[in-house]
C-alpha cells in the first residue's frame, strides 16, 4: 500500500513537473524559435517602460508583456533602458531579450548634431558616441571630409541620427551627406533659378547660421550679406575669424579680439573681399531658406545687443551710433 502511495505521489509530481515545464516553455519561450534573422529594435529618446514593452509585443519580440513586466520588476538590478537600437531576433526567449536590452552601449546610438557646428566638432562628438580612435578622428578631419572640395564643410547636415556603433567614419560622412542632399533638394531649384551656385548659397547660409540663432533675424542678416556682396563691400563677419582661429584651448568659436582681424587666412572676411572659400559651419534649413530668400533692405551694417536683439543701419555713422547706444554701458 505504501509503495502504491509513493508511486502515486511520484506520478502526480511528475505530471505537475511536466505541466510546469510546459507552462514555462509556453510563457517564457521565444515567439518564433525557427527565426534566423535579426532586426533592429529601436528605443527612442522619449520612450518609457510602457512604450518599450508595447513595442516589443507589437513587433513580435515577446509573447506576453505581463511576463516581461513581471521579470523586469523583480530583477536583482532594475534595468533602465538606454535609448538606441538593439539587434533582436524572434528566436530569443524573454530572458535573452532582457539580457540584450541591458547591454551597453546599444548596437545603434542616437547622435544629435546642433545647427552651426563645424565638422571638427561633429567629429569629436562622433568619436565620443561611436568610440573612434584618435587616428579615426584625425582621418575624419583630414581625409574623409576632404575627398571633395565642395564637401569640405556645410554638407554634414545637423539632425538626429541613429547610427550603428560599428559604422566607420567615412560611412558616417556619407550618411550625413545623404541627409543633406535629401533636405537641400527643395532649395536647389530655387538657387538654380536665381543663377546662384548651390555652393554659394551654402556659404551664405553658413554665415547666417553663425551670425544669429534667431530664425526671425536670418532673412535680414541674409539681405545685408547680399547687399555687401553686390556692392563690393567686405563682409567683415566675426564668425569667419572664429573659423579661421580654429580651436583655442578646449573651445571652438572663441571670442574675437581686435588683432584677429589681421589673421592670415582666406576665411578672414575683414582682410579679403567676397565669400570665404567654403562654408564655415553646417547650417540648418532656416539659414538655407534665408540665404535663398533675403529681406530687401538698405542696411549694410548690423549688430546684436546683449539681449540678442538685432539693429541694422544704412551707413557706418549710424552703425557707430548703434554701437554706442546698444553695446556700451
Amino acid at each position: 500500500m505504501k509503495k502504491k502511495f509513493i508511486l502515486g505521489v511520484g506520478i502526480v509530481l511528475g505530471i505537475l513537473s511536466a505541466l510546469v515545464f510546459v507552462a514555462y516553455l509556453i510563457i517564457f519561450s521565444a515567439p518564433d524559435p525557427k527565426s534566423t534573422s535579426e532586426q533592429a529594435f529601436t528605443i527612442s529618446q522619449k520612450s518609457d517602460f510602457s512604450k518599450v514593452k508595447s513595442d516589443l509585443r507589437s513587433q513580435g519580440f515577446i509573447k506576453y508583456p505581463e511576463v516581461f513586466e513581471f521579470l523586469m520588476r523583480y530583477r536583482k538590478k532594475p534595468l533602465e533602458f538606454m535609448p538606441g537600437g538593439y539587434y533582436l531576433s524572434k528566436n530569443m526567449n524573454v530572458w535573452q531579450v532582457i539580457t540584450k536590452l541591458s547591454e551597453l552601449p546599444p548596437d545603434l546610438v542616437w547622435v544629435t548634431i546642433p545647427e552651426g557646428w563645424r565638422k571638427e566638432q561633429i567629429g569629436e562628438l562622433m568619436a565620443d558616441k561611436l568610440g573612434w580612435s584618435k587616428t579615426e578622428l584625425v582621418d575624419w578631419n583630414e581625409k574623409v571630409t576632404r575627398m571633395k572640395f565642395d564637401y569640405l564643410e556645410g554638407v554634414y547636415f545637423p539632425d538626429t541620427y541613429l547610427i550603428p556603433t560599428s559604422e566607420k567614419n567615412f560611412e558616417v560622412a556619407n550618411r550625413m551627406i545623404g541627409r543633406f542632399n535629401e533636405k537641400f533638394a527643395p532649395y536647389m531649384e530655387g538657387f538654380s533659378k536665381n543663377d546662384i551656385l548651390w555652393t554659394t548659397g551654402l556659404k551664405i547660409a553658413s554665415l547666417i547660421q553663425r551670425e544669429t540663432n534667431n530664425p526671425d533675424d536670418m532673412p535680414l542678416v541674409s539681405g545685408i550679406i547680399w547687399n555687401r556682396l553686390l556692392t563690393g563691400v567686405k563682409l567683415d563677419i566675426d564668425a569667419t575669424l572664429q573659423y579661421a582661429k580654429g580651436k583655442v584651448g578646449d573651445r571652438w568659436w572663441g571670442q574675437v579680439v581686435p588683432e584677429d582681424k589681421y589673421i592670415d587666412s582666406p576665411y578672414n572676411t575683414y582682410a579679403n573681399k567676397g565669400l570665404p572659400p567654403a562654408p564655415i559651419c553646417n547650417p540648418g534649413l532656416d539659414a538655407i531658406a534665408a540665404a535663398l530668400n533675403p529681406v530687401e533692405t538698405d542696411c549694410i551694417f548690423y549688430l546684436h545687443d546683449k539681449n540678442g536683439d538685432m539693429y541694422c543701419s544704412k551707413t557706418y555713422e549710424e552703425h557707430k551710433e548703434n554701437i554706442v547706444k546698444y553695446l556700451r554701458d
